[in-house]
């Protein structure tokens, strides 16, 4: 079992001891979307693979929010924000501008882009490098800027 898998089950037994309602909903909808990817897929999570599991999950909260906030249905962007607030406690460290941008210089060269059509590369290497520690489609525009 990965030790991801490990935290946030006993984080799901710490919420349940402190009777934290909002946190210990979001904690078992990931575990049953971790799950649900095990029996679909046949497999045995990694690390790897719960964290895209959560940025799927954050992802969709985001989502959620803005469409929730632009309908003035504020109770539920609230519940949406501590759900998302639970989620993220399982994400690693982010990482800040000048650590994206050097990742991407060495993608590039590592790759050995030169033009557009070679972003399918370089976003190969990106991805597991930085699953869960940065917002992927803002490290896609990045990434575009520099191939243009």
């Amino acid at each position: 079992m990965s030790a991801l898998l490990v935290h946030i089950k006993d984080s799901m037994k710490e919420a349940m001891r402190a009777k934290q309602k909002d946190r210990l909903g979001a904690i078992r909808m990931l575990l049953a979307q971790v799950k649900q990817v095990e029996v679909d897929q046949k497999i045995e999570v990694t690390d790897a693979d719960v964290l895209a599991i959560l940025d799927k999950m954050i992802k969709q909260r985001k989502d959620s929010i803005s469409q929730f906030e632009s309908a003035d249905r504020h109770d539920l962007a609230d519940k949406e924000k501590l759900e998302m607030e639970a989620l993220q406690e399982f994400l690693p460290q982010a990482l800040n501008d000048d650590e994206v941008a050097a990742m991407i210089d060495s993608a590039i060269s590592e790759s050995g882009a030169e033009s557009m059509r070679d972003m399918g590369k370089v976003m190969a290497i990106l991805k597991p490098q930085m699953q869960g520690r940065a917002d992927m489609g803002a490290v896609s525009g990045l990434v575009k800027s520099k191939l243009n």
